[in-house]
């Protein structure tokens, strides 16, 4: 019998580091492979370059952008994804205002850099205590700043870019994790039970003491709920 398969998928500006406890924990149920999507424009080619070094069959679990990428290796494959988990992302498409705010950004990242993203971005997102941790920061920033101000502007263009997923929801049927920060003021809480709602088969964790980045603010609960979900 072939062993399980996991694809953890990172989201904007993260790498393999945002899983790392993770990858560490969950090694003993299955091989591990964490994708880089630095480089690539669209959801779509991001998913597309899953699928050809996937086996027939595996487990995806996404965080923010890579929530998104699952999405869509789901929809492009459905039959393949035994497993989805879905982490602090959304389904929905393009929000009023949500350009604007893109564009600020990689504004930002052209003409100050990306040191100047991470100081910007990162402490809003986090929950309140977690916001003068500096081992954390410490660990988000360096990640950020592995991101090229090239490759920042291609996964938000990506993002704008994005396809509505919304409609993908109702079709599937395979076990699905939903894992929300309740401090997440990218992707509340409130996304997450809508989501819920629409897919027949999932389950919703709410994190209390999380912000946007829960595998790192919170990650030995982040791995228990992927390990329950690993072996639903």
């Amino acid at each position: 019998m072939q062993p399980l398969t996991l694809f953890l998928l990172p989201g904007l500006m993260c790498d393999a580091d945002v899983w790392k406890h993770q990858q560490t924990h969950l090694a003993d149920l299955a091989r591990i492979v964490i994708p880089d999507f630095r480089g690539f424009d669209s959801l779509t080619a991001m998913a597309e370059n899953v699928l050809q070094t996937a086996p027939d069959r595996f487990a995806v679990a996404g965080h923010s952008m890579g929530g998104r990428v699952a999405l869509e290796l789901w929809n492009l494959a459905p039959s393949r994804v035994s497993k989805l988990a879905l982490l602090e992302t959304g389904a929905e498409p393009l929000a009023a205002g949500e350009t604007i705010k893109r564009q600020a950004l990689i504004d930002l990242a052209l003409t100050s850099g990306m040191q100047a993203v991470a100081d910007t971005w990162l402490p809003p997102i986090l929950h309140p205590m977690h916001r003068q941790e500096h081992h954390l920061l410490h660990a988000i920033t360096t990640m950020i700043m592995r991101t090229s101000v090239e490759d920042f502007v291609k996964q938000m263009h990506a993002l704008i870019r994005r396809p509505d997923a919304s409609g993908y929801l109702k079709h599937i049927n395979c076990p699905t994790l939903l894992l929300a920060g309740r401090h997440d003021s990218l992707y509340p809480v409130a996304q997450h039970e809508q989501m819920l709602m629409d897919i027949v088969n999932a389950r919703l964790i709410v994190l209390e003491d999380a912000g946007h980045m829960a595998p790192l603010e919170k990650p030995w609960s982040v791995t228990a709920a992927l390990r329950d979900w690993l072996l639903q």
